[in-house]
């Protein structure tokens, strides 16, 4: 039977700033279809390692193959175009226009590239709001919505893209318990449609979303194994999750 190829791999890759190794020499396979989740320490290379897959930041060496081509030169508007979407760590709504605006942006960039000509606009940005559950905030000015509902707008401009790989930096940051429920089950429902990769410090979403998890540490991989053989680890235990 042969190999399946993953959506995403990245082989040798590193990128220093100065005397600092951020990124370290990653090996990296993400299948079609997964929701992974990449943990650690503060200063392990997350934000960093993930920068390097959708372009924000170039590689000092190592390559980035995504969906079987060589990525590593694209810059990020390239890698969009490719199929990668990324949201923030911190919110990045155009906080003057409204949500439906803010969506419509997305939209007119997949419909620009020529890959969708299925879709009007509109179609296009309320199907991505009713995924969030915002389609009753289309109207309202973005920079007005409470934080929680930024954070599932940027999600749904993520979507509106139609992405094959979505990567999340830190999605429940800020959120509410309540809040954090219906964003594991709106990750649950996404994944139906787009590969997921999630970058989380909360453990509660980390252990009921990923069905495998990679766990960064000094710019390195440390451990990599579904949760159960991640909880157990003893290495992430001492390095982590603080056992």
């Amino acid at each position: 039977m042969a190999a399946v190829t993953p959506l995403l791999s990245t082989r040798g890759l590193r990128r220093s700033f100065g005397g600092l190794k951020a990124v370290d020499h990653v090996d990296f396979d993400l299948p079609a279809g997964e929701i992974r989740a990449i943990i650690g320490p503060n200063g392990a290379g997350k934000t960093t390692f993930v920068s390097l897959i959708c372009g924000r930041v170039l590689p000092s060496s190592g390559t980035v193959t995504f969906d079987g081509k060589d990525i590593s030169g694209l810059q990020a508007h390239q890698r969009v175009r490719a199929g990668i979407a990324y949201t923030f760590q911190i919110t990045s709504v155009f906080a003057n226009l409204t949500a439906f605006d803010n969506v419509a942006l997305s939209v007119q960039r997949r419909l620009l590239d020529g890959k969708d000509k299925s879709g009007a606009l509109h179609d296009g940005v309320m199907d991505a709001l009713q995924k969030v559950g915002l389609t009753g905030h289309a109207n309202a000015v973005a920079g007005k919505l409470a934080y929680g509902h930024q954070r599932l707008l940027e999600v749904a401009m993520g979507l509106a893209l139609k992405p094959r790989l979505l990567i999340l930096d830190e999605p429940t940051q800020g959120l509410s318990d309540g809040e954090i429920a219906n964003f594991i089950a709106l990750v649950r429902d996404l994944s139906k449609e787009t590969t997921i990769l999630l970058i989380e410090h909360n453990m509660h979403v980390v252990m009921e979303l990923a069905g495998r998890i990679t766990v960064m540490e000094q710019g390195r991989i440390l451990a990599e194994g579904t949760p159960e053989a991640i909880r157990a680890d003893a290495d992430v235990q001492r390095a982590y999750l603080g056992a």
